[in-house]
């Protein structure tokens, strides 16, 4: 069914024909594979040359979910060769990655705001829906304007997306573990409101904001005051003494697992000391397996000795942040999106997550002096295996290696 409701829809155009598949494969491994970086997974993720030696951890890069959006992506321009081809927002949160489509003249529409962009879509345009999905009033939209739809959603989003519908019809409120301002939790929010578009949604981020919502679960509180410090988190109608009754927990599939289970305790615990029991509370688990699977590679990776770890990925993924947030405990961690972040045998510029901005730290004892060093690498998964490999060799040749010897080892 449409999302727009029993209009009609123009059919859905198969882009993975074998003919296609063929020469996407073939395009897709030129721009973002690596076979120095499968030879060392293949290995164990682990080589030494000299006095430097590099650790990989066990999952890293590219999830199914993220190969089938890019794969989809490419075919598309295949397929309409002559077509204008567009794309709501990006199609992963990585800048290589978005960087390849727009040289394909794949044309990145907004996603935040409903703008005349869309007015201007036609019958004869494709659009692209990216792995996160987008939220149903710029389906509905593109629907409307007859365009031909390439719909890259991930599973693991489209399965939140059920239960938030189920959660709605049963007149049960999802809360929301997630980033307000990133599109997978715009678009399952948009779900929440239930096919009739009369279900509640609040979006929760930390600890702080849950024990906020578990305080007027148990206690009441100021009506107005929840309303206002989640003003752009709730659905128009929310009402936290009547919308708090019932709640069904869902997640951005991105987010840190210990961190949601936490958000899930702490929401079954305040239904519980409020009613007796809980009846008023349902959950299930909606992170997705490549984001767990990165998780824990990286806590198996961190009961190793390193002296830093590198974790390379678009800033703005979510994902990719975690892994961060994760090492950052640990040892001097750098968030950077390339080899080209290292710039020099004693600096770095990376991305600090505190501030929200990018910075340049001296990090001389791993590249300037002799000593023996140990550095891992991880990466998110919108992170293709290509700017691995290019960081595998920056690290090398700062260290007096060079690729030929890399490649020898």
């Amino acid at each position: 069914m449409s999302e727009a409701g029993n209009k009609p829809k123009k059919p859905r155009v198969n882009v993975r024909r074998p003919d296609v598949m063929e020469h996407v494969a073939a395009e897709v491994a030129i721009h973002f594979h690596s076979t120095i970086v499968e030879k060392l997974r293949d290995r164990g993720g682990k080589i030494t040359v000299g006095n430097t030696t590099v650790l990989l951890a066990e999952q890293f890069g590219f999830c199914y979910g993220v190969e089938r959006a890019i794969d989809l992506a490419y075919a598309s321009r295949r397929v309409f060769p002559e077509n204008r081809i567009f794309l709501i927002g990006e199609i992963i949160h990585n800048p290589d990655v978005n960087r390849h489509l727009r040289e394909m003249d794949i044309v990145s529409l907004p996603w935040q705001e409903l703008d005349s962009s869309y007015d201007d879509l036609t019958k004869d345009d494709v659009v692209i829906v990216p792995a996160f999905g987008a939220p149903t009033l710029f389906m509905n939209k593109v629907e409307e304007r007859g365009c031909y739809v390439v719909d890259t959603t991930c599973g693991d989003v489209m399965k939140v997306w059920r239960r938030v519908r189920g959660y709605a019809k049963d007149g049960v409120t999802s809360i929301i573990h997630g980033k307000s301002n990133h599109e997978e939790t715009r678009a399952t929010a948009s779900r929440a409101l239930g096919e009739e578009g009369n279900g509640n949604y609040l979006i929760v981020l930390t600890l702080s904001d849950t024990d906020y919502v578990c305080n007027y679960i148990i206690n009441g509180g100021d009506r107005v005051e929840f309303l206002e410090k989640f003003s752009d988190n709730v659905s128009t109608n929310f009402d936290p003494d009547l919308h708090l009754r019932q709640i069904g927990i869902a997640n951005q599939t991105t987010m840190l697992k210990s961190e949601t289970e936490e958000i899930q305790r702490r929401l079954q615990k305040a239904i519980i000391d409020r009613d007796g029991n809980g009846g008023a509370f349902q959950m299930f688990d909606t992170i997705c397996g490549a984001t767990q699977e990165r998780q824990d590679a990286l806590f198996e990776m961190l009961r190793k000795p390193m002296d830093l770890l590198l974790v390379i990925g678009g800033y703005n993924s979510s994902n990719t942040a975690h892994l961060v947030e994760i090492a950052e405990p640990e040892l001097p961690t750098f968030f950077i999106r390339s080899a080209a972040c290292i710039t020099s045998l004693d600096e770095i510029i990376h991305y600090d997550l505190h501030h929200k901005e990018e910075k340049i730290s001296n990090y001389s004892r791993l590249f300037s002096d002799e000593r023996a060093v140990t550095l891992g690498i991880t990466a998110g998964a919108s992170c293709p295996n290509n700017l691995i490999e290019e960081t595998l060799i920056k690290i090398f040749e700062l260290r007096g290696i060079k690729r030929e010897e890399l490649v020898g080892a």
